[in-house]
């Protein structure tokens, strides 16, 4: 029975716990902050809200697609089996931990852990082969996890502002994934599925979408310069505008599983440069909340559920197009909660009833649109690949 659980095709690659588990617990979390669940004294309202949705629900993907992306791109075998199954364990006991005040060091350690154990992961097979393209990759993952843990050491003594600025450089982080990895694979499943020339970009793009979000990210961790940030993120939404225009093709429209791609790129590339211009006006105000929730529901959202789409897809070996019946709907459904959102932000300083009506619709739409993709890829995650092959 033992070894039957462990053989267990959950565990061929990280992408299939972690997509699960994702979208489970982003359609949990959103729903409570959405309907007035209000964290712990240890960790409470906006910060438990944006540390899961940071830390949990992303960083839970970001993993996932990581780990199974450097199989393919070193030839080392997969993450799997029995390193995978502590991996959960760690996220799963993050994410618990949280809802009670005396445990939450617990997820200080279990989610710190969880980064920097699936750094070690990823760099053994990026050093391994001696990957050099790869190495930033490995040290942006071990950052995040960084980010996790000065978040957590700014609780004790509870400091709101620098709280702020943690959580901050956690989505920032996030949003130098968004660069990393949309700039290696949109251009690229762009020119596959029209059948057109690949986009080049100079090398020198490809790093800043990056290293310019890294490292702003460092400076609002450390609560240095936070004018330099500004100037960082300025630059770095620009560039992934730039990149987002030279990507366009009319071809995408029709192709909602391209088309998902785009629009999320876009919205974290001009939510990165609203935050960024946000860091000019002092405080958490509306431009900051605009640019947060840009990146938050509008990249992080549209590209975790095109991105889980896509490549759950090609990794259990079905047709990557069209998309599967119902997961346009979701993506619409997520391009709403978006424009939901991103009102909700400008309804918070001129009318509470409508930025109450606005949060609630948006956490409803992000939900049900996970729900649809765990609705549809549970039954092929938990189930060998249609190949027979591993993985």
């Amino acid at each position: 029975m033992l070894n039957k659980w462990f053989n267990h095709p959950i565990w061929a690659m990280a992408f299939r716990p972690f997509y699960l588990l994702a979208a489970l617990y982003g359609m949990i979390s959103i729903l409570l902050w959405g309907f007035g669940y209000t964290g712990t004294s240890a960790l409470p309202v906006q910060y438990w809200h944006a540390h899961e949705m940071i830390w949990g629900y992303t960083g839970a993907i970001v993993v996932a697609f990581l780990l199974t992306a450097v199989a393919t791109w070193t030839g080392q075998p997969p993450i799997r089996g029995k390193f995978l199954m502590v991996l959960v364990a760690l996220w799963l006991v993050a994410r618990i931990s949280v809802f009670f005040s005396a445990t939450v060091g617990l997820s200080y350690i279990t989610g710190t852990l969880f980064y920097w154990l699936a750094a070690l992961g990823m760099g053994i097979s990026v050093f391994k082969v001696k990957s050099s393209r790869n190495y930033i990759a490995v040290f942006a993952l071990a950052m995040f996890g960084l980010t996790h843990a000065i978040f957590h050491a700014y609780l004790t003594p509870f400091r709101p502002m620098a709280l702020q600025n943690g959580l901050l450089a956690g989505l920032v982080m996030v949003s130098g994934f968004i660069g990393l990895i949309g700039n290696r694979i949109i251009p690229f499943f762009t020119a596959r599925r029209l059948n057109i020339p690949q986009v080049a970009s100079p090398m020198w793009a490809m790093l800043g979408a990056l290293v310019l979000p890294m490292l702003m990210a460092m400076l609002l961790m450390f609560q240095a310069t936070l004018p330099l940030a500004g100037v960082l993120g300025v630059l770095a939404g620009s560039l992934g505008i730039v990149q987002c225009v030279r990507w366009f093709d009319k071809g995408i429209l029709p192709e909602s599983m391209l088309w998902i791609l785009h629009a999320g790129y876009f919205a974290a590339s001009v939510g990165l440069l609203t935050l960024g211009m946000a860091q000019f006006v002092g405080g958490y105000g509306v431009l900051a909340s605009l640019g947060i929730h840009l990146i938050s529901v509008g990249g992080i959202g549209l590209l975790t559920i095109g991105m889980m789409t896509r490549t759950a897809l090609g990794h259990t070996a079905r047709p990557l197009y069209p998309a599967p019946k119902g997961l346009t709907v979701a993506f619409w459904l997520m391009v709403a909660a978006t424009v939901l959102r991103a009102l909700a932000a400008i309804m918070l300083v001129v009318n509470q009833t409508a930025y109450q009506h606005s949060l609630k619709c948006s956490a409803i739409l992000f939900a049900v649109s996970l729900g649809i993709f765990f609705w549809r890829y549970a039954p092929w995650l938990t189930k060998p690949r249609l190949d027979g092959k591993a993985g």
